[in-house]
């Protein structure tokens, strides 16, 4: 029998994030593993939860826990329909059990400490095409991630339509 993966995977939302988690459940997760969401806030935010685990991050975060608006209160994050629809679906048909944990602080960073804190097996996240100049000026979160964290990194583009080149 194999292991059972445990597969983070960057959540901040964004649409290219969801097409990362839907590319997760289609083509990475298999019955049993255990997907967890990393979501990282700005460090400059102010929601009720950061003063106790701002260092830590936020415990393991059930998906039941994900569907409260107590919740999106608490860690400042908007509740997702299309995401949690996502996870009930992996659930029910692969049996994939779900968490969240949310940080503080700088998304290269934060989430190369993710892969330690929460031993991932693989991390994937979602490709923002930041355009040459905003690259050099925020840095690439994906090729800081690829380069520094310690498992494999999958970084996947949301397929561009015809129409919206810039």
């Amino acid at each position: 029998m194999e292991k059972t993966r445990t597969v983070g995977v960057a959540m901040d939302f964004s649409p290219t994030s969801k097409v990362a988690l839907r590319w997760t459940f289609d083509n990475l997760i298999k019955k049993g593993d255990q997907i967890i969401l990393i979501n990282v806030q700005p460090p400059q935010a102010h929601h009720t939860r950061k003063e106790l685990f701002e260092d830590t991050g936020s415990p393991l975060v059930p998906l039941e826990e994900l569907r409260e608006l107590n919740f999106t209160k608490q860690y400042g994050i908007a509740r997702d329909a299309e995401v949690i629809d996502l996870l009930d679906t992996a659930w029910k048909t692969k049996g994939v059990k779900a968490v969240a944990k949310v940080y503080w602080g700088d998304p290269r960073e934060k989430l190369c400490d993710a892969v330690e804190d929460l031993h991932l097996d693989s991390l994937v996240l979602g490709s923002r095409g930041l355009g040459p100049i905003k690259r050099v000026l925020l840095g690439s979160v994906s090729k800081h991630v690829m380069t520094n964290a310690s498992c494999p990194v999958t970084v996947v583009k949301a397929k561009q339509s015809s129409n919206s080149r810039h």
